[in-house]
């Protein structure tokens, strides 16, 4: 038979099959093969559901969002142009002192109103950049002081979560390291400390740990029995506080070897950083 007889011949007997398959009730239904099934991807993309792509993770809160610190750069570098008024006494609740003093000085004569304004700018700065509001009880803007009662009424007035008067000490050479000061328990006309004590000596102890282990520094080997801490009665800006306050003196001025860290802007930034990092462990709980 021919090549393309043949062909033909192949061609049509499926089809034959089939028809006789169908004549004898259907069964060539199952029996045949299916056509195969096609699928429009276009349609099949179109009918899925669509995906959201997935969020991107949140940043997170800053940790002092809400919170609100009083910063109180201790003196004024005004204040020595101004004695009249700041020798003026004002009611610390269980007496009366002096409005201010001018603060101490290294031996070459940096300042300790220089040393706590700069450190106080460092540590606004790093609260600031945790979300905190920070208030600086004042910004070298006024001719002097403020004198001690209205520092205290600045903290109490912004409601502060914390206050810390930024210090340096003028002990005697050989004396070394930091303290904080914490307020004792008094009583006594516009002053009561009771409600403060407990929390501030909480944040005093953060303020030892954290400011240590930022600048390398020791507790004062002069005052405080190696602790840091110290508890005085006779300090206007504690005793007429309503909210957890400390001062902390950050070294002693007058021994060669800490005027040399005070002078040294990398340490006034871990000064800072340490101040910063007590707060904020402190308020963290």
């Amino acid at each position: 038979m021919p090549h393309h007889h043949r062909k033909l011949l192949a061609l049509a007997l499926p089809s034959a099959l089939a028809l006789a398959l169908t004549a004898c009730g259907g069964a060539a239904e199952s029996a045949a093969p299916r056509p195969a099934r096609t699928v429009d991807v276009d349609a099949k993309a179109t009918a899925a559901p669509s995906r959201t792509p997935a969020a991107a993770p949140a940043a997170p809160a800053a940790p002092l969002a809400g919170r609100t610190i009083v910063i109180d750069p201790g003196h004024n570098p005004g204040n020595f142009r101004h004695s009249a008024e700041i020798n003026k006494k004002v009611d610390i609740g269980t007496n009366r002192k002096e409005c201010d003093t001018t603060g101490t000085s290294t031996n070459n004569g940096y300042t300790e109103a220089a040393y706590t304004l700069d450190v106080s700018h460092r540590l606004r700065d790093l609260l600031k950049k945790q979300g905190a509001r920070v208030v600086l009880v004042h910004d070298a803007d006024r001719p002097y002081g403020p004198c001690i009662d209205e520092r205290a009424r600045i903290g109490n007035e912004a409601k502060a979560d914390a206050v810390v008067s930024v210090h340096a000490d003028g002990s005697a050479a050989g004396n070394r390291g930091f303290h904080v000061i914490l307020p004792a328990k008094v009583r006594g006309g516009s002053a009561d400390t009771a409600k403060i004590v407990g929390p501030s000596r909480t944040l005093g102890e953060a303020l030892v740990a954290q400011f240590a282990r930022a600048t390398g520094t020791k507790p004062a080997n002069y005052i405080g029995s190696g602790t840091g801490l110290d508890v005085r009665d006779d300090l206007g800006g504690l005793n007429l506080s309503t909210v957890p306050k400390v001062f902390i003196e950050c070294g002693n001025m007058r021994d060669p070897k800490d005027a040399t860290l005070f002078t040294d802007a990398a340490w006034r930034q871990k000064a800072a950083q340490g101040i910063a990092n007590g707060i904020a462990a402190y308020l963290k709980g």
